[in-house]
């Protein structure tokens, strides 16, 4: 599972949000669509997907955070980050069933709470997980309709140079990461959509085109103009 799950609810992502119009109150709510998205560390998952939630209107954005035990990086803001929490009370939430999917990275837990999503995708929002490859299993069993992203790096020398550019981790922890990553794609062929970040604002666009054309399938669009369809359609 990524060091950095997080999950990330967003309904809208065109207009920004000094020019977004007051929510339409004529429009039917819809089921959201809950988006796997997983890579390997150094993949540029969490740049996309803090990019793509820039583009989001604040009053429609909604960001949930996830519960680890891991310890506190420097910069790092509890309730903002991560909960974190300790391996006991995070063991009772397992027992508990309160996680969706958790699992457990380099000695330390991390989870997601199952009600926070839940209730967030019925409330119409879309919500954004950024898991690994395991954790997307666990998904993909219990949500079926859930969409699945995954995200390569254009070559093994770029994804090292990435790694070694963030000056966080010691030689062994990167080769460690590096052996990781290459078993984390392996399992690419297991997700509906596959991006390549090569060039950040080309895989953000591909981003926000998967986005838009599921919002615009038939099933959802009926959903949310049937009132429309029954006028237009009317005898």
């Amino acid at each position: 599972m990524s060091l950095r799950v997080r999950v990330y609810y967003m309904w809208g992502f065109i207009s920004s949000w000094l020019f977004q119009p007051p929510i339409r109150q004529d429009i039917n709510m819809t089921q959201g669509t809950l988006y796997i998205v997983s890579a390997p560390s150094g993949a540029g998952k969490s740049s996309l997907i803090q990019a793509l939630l820039k583009t989001q209107p604040l009053y429609d954005t909604q960001v949930s955070v996830s519960h680890t035990t891991r310890g506190i990086r420097p910069g790092e803001v509890h309730g903002e980050h991560y909960f974190f929490i300790a391996e006991d009370e995070f063991k009772s939430m397992i027992g508990n069933g309160e996680f969706l999917e958790h699992a457990c990275v380099f000695g330390n837990y991390y989870g997601t709470a199952r009600k926070t999503v839940e209730d967030i995708l019925n409330s119409g929002v879309d919500v954004f997980l950024d898991i690994d490859w395991q954790g997307a299993r666990q998904i993909r069993e219990q949500m079926p309709a859930a969409r699945s992203i995954f995200i390569l790096p254009p070559s093994r020398d770029e994804l090292l140079r990435r790694l070694r550019g963030r000056g966080q981790d010691s030689d062994e922890i990167i080769t460690g990461r590096m052996a990781q990553a290459v078993n984390e794609m392996q399992h690419y062929g297991e997700y509906d959509y596959l991006i390549v970040n090569d060039d950040f604002n080309v895989a953000l666009a591909d981003l926000q085109t998967i986005i838009r054309a599921e919002r615009l399938r038939s099933g959802r669009q009926v959903q949310r103009h049937d009132a429309l369809i029954a006028k237009l359609l009317a005898q």
